[in-house]
């Protein structure tokens, strides 16, 4: 009987999810690791989502992402994100849960983005967007929900932007089209709009300078247009002062 309950163990063990094996701890440190998406490298505390192409490049080291969650009461109330380096031995106890599946990670920091206390809910949100998996459709829902703070729906929108897919595009403009949602909100996907590449974001943003009822934001898309060199952007500018 004892060799059968022993044998069971890491079978249960591995069952649980990451969210439960946090719960587990209730108070102290807590360390995880998982695979970070391609592309992201980083020297320990600085990190880059884009290798560079140029003839030279910094030291940056690929993932794996690590995340340092400090828990009081069974919350997060602080979360780093690493790539790169490696843990410092501490003089207090850690609890060290490995390496999990970054899918498993996901659903964990979603929920310290809702439950996490000071910072952390905020800080959840960039080991979400390193993750090895699809999370533009998570970062979409956390842009969208306005029962999440500012400052989480805002980095949402920023990394919603440098996922630069057209799922992401085609969320964007109906954020900043929602009657009831937050200006900074709005003009953080505007900020979005303006970072995807090869001019992903032009089109969005010539429609929100036409046609935007908000004479801030329409002011927010002309002044990003005018940072992109875009012969659609100019092509506005000379439409828009023509008709003064």
């Amino acid at each position: 009987l004892l060799l059968t309950l022993l044998a069971g163990a890491p079978a249960l063990v591995g069952a649980q999810s990451l969210t439960d094996r946090v719960a587990a701890v209730t108070a102290g440190p807590v360390r995880f690791s998982f695979e970070a998406r391609p592309g992201v490298c980083g020297n320990g505390r600085n990190i880059s989502t884009s290798r560079s192409t140029s003839d030279w490049e910094p030291w940056c080291e690929p993932g794996p992402v690590r995340v340092a969650v400090e828990l009081r009461n069974g919350r997060a109330v602080d979360l780093d994100t690493y790539v790169g380096g490696r843990w410092r031995t501490r003089r207090d106890p850690v609890t060290d849960l490995g390496t999990v599946e970054p899918a498993d990670a996901v659903a964990y920091l979603l929920s310290v983005t809702r439950d996490g206390t000071g910072s952390a809910a905020e800080h959840a949100v960039l080991p979400i967007a390193l993750a090895d998996a699809e999370t533009w459709p998570q970062l979409l829902a956390l842009a969208r929900d306005s029962s999440r703070s500012r400052a989480v729906r805002r980095s949402a929108v920023f990394w919603l932007g440098q996922a630069a897919g057209e799922a992401a595009v085609e969320g964007l403009p109906g954020l900043i089209a929602g009657p009831d949602e937050d200006l900074e909100v709005k003009k953080s996907a505007i900020f979005a709009l303006s970072q995807l590449r090869q001019g992903g974001g032009v089109e969005p943003l010539i429609q929100i300078a036409r046609s935007n009822r908000d004479p801030r934001l329409r002011k927010q898309a002309i002044f990003w247009l005018g940072q992109s060199d875009d012969p659609r952007a100019i092509a506005l500018f000379e439409e828009l002062l023509t008709k003064r």
